[in-house]
């Protein structure tokens, strides 16, 4: 009779194909599994027999508890490769098969982490910030909570590898920082109190001793940290920030400015996007003809904004959007959905003032900063085109934001209000420069803007001493920054 392993890796639906993957773990085991016990074979196996066993091993360890101790002596004594193909089977696993994995078989991947981790094994920094991508943002649900708490007990325990890491110590705490501002909400129970308090000791950790390196998360890290300045931990740092910068002891720190100034690196945003959204999302922006959009927005949000609480994801969608997406000149000319159509739809999909606003902001962050020798025209340029179109058909979307827009100006950060402002008409300058709107009379000349906005905008654009700053700052910029959005705002107007 054929040996049949007795613990399935991953769960299936009915009629549902098998991955490739659990295939190949499987059909490896199934050949050697009488050669995981003792005593072991003492020939020195081919680079082919290698990748079997090794294979073999991963699903023995992943799916047999029992027999956790005696696979990792034989692990160990057979890698030969830095545990290459092991961690590399464990990365697959992680980026294409985790939400299908069962309770054993995830429980197992975290500890086999850890393991690696202890032993530095090669790529394992790559398989601990995929599964800190795995931490589905606005899922509240135990397996999720679950999966927060572990990863943050396994960087905490390990602490003299992380900071050898700055790449994995710099996700995990954009990662637990956006997360605790979603836990700090909710109601509060033992296991998401106990969770609360391992986020806050985490990041509070890594803010005090590795400031150096969190400096490299750039301006969205002062984002994240206003969400939780209602946490006291984070009260005392913000103090520190805003009083005694030199507190934290870093050469050219001295004020939140040095801190706007840095762009931050695409690396993050991927963080919080799951590797399925992803995927779903490029496909949108990429292959989904206007007309054609609504099924696959009702199928998306069905997916992940259906869940109480799920609409925080929100905010994590539209940063992606913004500096992750930024499609060909074939893809913009091809009658595909455009971006800020589908930010546009996202927006409407807030529910709470508190969403929309958090929403708004990430749509508008990069303008408040705006750096032409550093910033992308289009990580801006969705905000603007979903302005402009929606003149005149959608006037609340246009009122709604020119007002939310002036309302940061005035208010985000009063004290540096006038580098804020800097930034913001900065961006409108370069999407005119650009050609992202021929100019800004669709908005000055259009009747059915409140008159209010009209001398606001007006007045903002030509305030003497912003537009002789303005002009300084362009004199002082060098290079050349060019990117492909030619004629998007006749085709905005066309598919509207």
């Amino acid at each position: 009779m054929e040996f049949a392993p007795t613990n399935p890796l991953l769960h299936y639906n009915p009629y549902e194909a098998k991955h490739q993957l659990d295939l190949s773990l499987t059909k490896a085991y199934l050949l050697l599994h009488s050669q995981l016990k003792p005593p072991f074979p003492l020939t020195i196996p081919s680079p082919s027999e290698y990748a079997l066993l090794t294979q073999a091993l991963a699903f023995s360890l992943l799916t047999q508890p029992d027999l956790t101790k005696i696979n990792l002596k034989n692990l160990h004594a057979s890698a030969t490769d830095g545990y290459d193909i092991f961690t590399t089977t464990l990365l697959n696993l992680t980026d294409n098969c985790y939400p299908k994995l069962l309770p054993v078989p995830r429980t197992q991947l975290l500890f086999l982490c850890s393991q690696l981790i202890n032993v530095a094994a090669f790529k394992v920094d790559s398989l601990v910030i995929s599964l800190l991508r795995r931490i589905n943002g606005g899922d509240f649900t135990e397996p999720n909570l679950w999966l927060c708490a572990e990863l943050a007990k396994i960087l905490s325990d390990n602490w003299d590898w992380l900071i050898d890491e700055p790449l994995v110590l710099t996700s995990a705490l954009f990662v637990f920082l956006r997360l605790l501002a979603d836990h700090y909400r909710l109601v509060s129970g033992p296991q998401l109190d106990d969770l609360k308090r391992l986020e806050i000791s985490f990041c509070i950790r890594v803010l005090r001793n590795c400031f150096h390196l969190c400096l490299g998360i750039g301006r969205d890290l002062i984002r994240l940290l206003q969400d939780l300045f209602v946490i006291p931990e984070f009260k005392e740092l913000w103090k520190d920030l805003i009083c005694d910068p030199c507190k934290f002891g870093v050469l050219g720190f001295s004020d939140l400015c040095d801190i706007y100034r840095i762009k931050t690196p695409r690396h993050y945003f991927l963080l919080r996007i799951s590797q399925e959204m992803e995927a779903q999302l490029r496909f949108l922006l990429t292959h989904v003809k206007w007309g054609n959009q609504q099924r696959y927005q009702v199928w998306f949000a069905k997916k992940y904004l259906s869940l109480p609480g799920s609409e925080t994801v929100i905010v994590d969608v539209i940063r992606f959007i913004c500096q992750c997406y930024h499609p060909s000149k074939e893809i913009i000319q091809s009658g595909v959905i455009s971006r800020w159509a589908v930010i546009g739809w996202l927006l409407k999909s807030c529910k709470r003032n508190y969403f929309e606003a958090n929403a708004k902001l990430a749509l508008f962050y990069d303008w408040l900063f705006f750096n032409d020798t550093i910033d992308s025209i289009m990580d801006i340029e969705p905000a603007m085109l979903l302005i402009v179109s929606s003149v005149p058909q959608y006037m609340e979307i246009t009122h709604c934001l020119l007002e939310f827009l002036f309302l940061v100006v005035d208010n985000y950060d009063v004290q540096r209000k006038n580098v804020i402002a800097k930034g913001v008409l900065g961006a409108f300058n370069a999407l005119v420069k650009r050609g992202v709107v021929h100019s800004l009379e669709v908005l000055m000349n259009c009747d059915k803007l409140s008159p209010f906005l009209r001398e606001k905008l007006s007045k903002f654009l030509f305030d003497k001493a912003l537009v002789s700053q303005e002009k300084e700052i362009i004199q002082m910029q060098s290079g050349d920054h060019q990117d492909q959005i030619a004629g998007m705002p006749e085709q905005a107007h066309q598919w509207l």
